[in-house]
């Protein structure tokens, strides 16, 4: 069987399995991927990053001419997804690792995903990768949440990967609600779509910024400790709930960790930034 380098990785518990195929030749089927992302028969991650050279693969193609690399980003079931949020940042260390670009602190590269060209910066602490535009989705969607007694409100919004935002009642809701199963979404959309809960901490600002909590179950992968578009998701839900006054720097508690969500105007719009850390744990050698 063809052997496959893979680089373990993760950004505040979100874990990926990261492979390099800068000429596109790997061909991974959805059953392979799932196979590796098993955490019982597997390596085990959320999900899987190939890092692939822009345009050498039909499946992983940017139409901007100036990127090098595309994140070709597979979900734990094998489905592929737009983008993902910790998984760009984790992307970013990988090629960085593998020497396959030169990025100096404060520096920034531009990568392709399936949601568009993102800008990723090296930070001190990490990356800040600006997701650009958001949209705000058009309908309403009711949540049905395995362990909370009641039907939820939800807003869609899309960063560019769909999500639907949920406010919970308390702490105890929080704690209570069980996301081993999918959260049931009327009307489900077409695509499918992340879901948050989410609770503010108290004060919901504290010297300027706001702090939220968050749960997620994400499709194609269940509940995981992180999701990086899913906070920026959070973070914009709850700035439109609380209205014109909220900040536009938020921090989101995940179970993993804590992000760090930014809303910034730029000459196409308002455009969202989401920054962490990115840790490659291991590399080793397995069997496709």
């Amino acid at each position: 069987m063809p052997e496959l380098r893979f680089t373990k990785g993760h950004g505040t518990g979100n874990d990926f399995v990261l492979v390099a195929d800068p000429d596109g030749d790997l061909a991974l089927r959805p059953s392979d991927v799932a196979r590796l992302c098993d955490r019982h028969t597997g390596i085990g991650a959320d999900g899987l990053l190939r890092a692939v050279r822009n345009g050498v693969d039909a499946a992983a193609t940017s139409p901007e001419a100036d990127v090098d690399w595309f994140m070709d980003y597979r979900n734990a079931d094998g489905s592929v997804a737009e983008m993902c949020g910790n998984g760009i940042r984790v992307f970013t260390a990988f090629l960085l690792a593998e020497g396959l670009v030169e990025l100096p602190a404060g520096g920034s590269i531009a990568i392709g995903t399936r949601g568009g060209v993102m800008t990723v910066q090296r930070t001190a602490t990490g990356f800040a990768v600006d997701l650009g535009r958001w949209t705000l989705g058009g309908d309403d969607v009711s949540v049905r949440i395995a362990g909370v007694d009641v039907v939820r409100p939800g807003l869609s919004i899309d960063v560019p990967n769909p999500h639907v935002v949920v406010a919970l009642a308390d702490d105890a809701e929080l704690a209570s609600a069980d996301l081993s199963s999918p959260p049931v979404l009327d009307p489900p959309p077409l695509a499918g779509a992340n879901v948050e809960l989410v609770r503010p901490e108290d004060p919901l600002v504290d010297d300027g910024i706001a702090r939220i909590r968050m749960r997620v179950h994400e499709r194609g992968s269940g509940e995981t400790l992180s999701c990086g578009t899913g906070a920026v998701a959070a973070a914009l839900a709850t700035r439109y709930w609380a209205g014109s006054g909220a900040p536009d720097d938020w921090r989101v508690t995940v179970p993993g960790g804590v992000l760090g969500v930014r809303m910034f105007a730029a000459e196409d719009g308002e455009h969202v930034a989401l920054s962490g850390p990115a840790e490659l744990v291991y590399s080793g050698v397995t069997e496709i």
